[in-house]
This record gives C-alpha cells, sequence and structure tokens, in this order.
C-alpha cells in the first residue's frame, strides 16, 4: 500500500504552477486546430444571424399585439 506522503513529491503551490502553465499549453494546442472563417464568410453568416433575430423579434412584436388586440375585444363591446 503507497502513503499519500509519498506518493506526492510536488508542493501544493508548485502543483498549481504546473496545471496553469499545462492548461495554457493545451488550450494553445487546441486554438491551433480551429478552422476559423474567413472576413466573407464571418460578415455574410453575421448578417444572417441579425436579419433572423429581427425578423422573429418583429414576428413576435405583431403576435402579441395581435392577441392583445383580441383580448381586449369583449371589453370595448360591452362598454
Amino acid at each position: 500500500m503507497v502513503n499519500k506522503k509519498e506518493s506526492t513529491e510536488i508542493k501544493p503551490a508548485d502543483n498549481n504552477k504546473l496545471k496553469a502553465g499545462e492548461f495554457i499549453n493545451e488550450t494553445k494546442e487546441e486554438l491551433s486546430k480551429v478552422v476559423w472563417p474567413s472576413r466573407q464568410q464571418l460578415l455574410s453568416e453575421s448578417a444572417a444571424v441579425i436579419l433572423m433575430v429581427s425578423l422573429v423579434a418583429i414576428v413576435i412584436y405583431l403576435v402579441d399585439n395581435f392577441f392583445s388586440w383580441v383580448a381586449n375585444q369583449p371589453f370595448m363591446f360591452g362598454s
């Protein structure tokens, strides 16, 4: 059986430095694998997202106003 004190040779402060350095190296390695979009692709896809978000917001606004109008109709005829 291995004693825990004997198996941990690295001090806790040194261990954190090693973990941080290892994390930075692994992050750089993973970022080098990323296929970044071209400027044209970035602009066209950003425009498509902005357009779709705007259209959905307009549709939600119109549907909300329609349901508000329908909900208020019984009260308009009663007065």
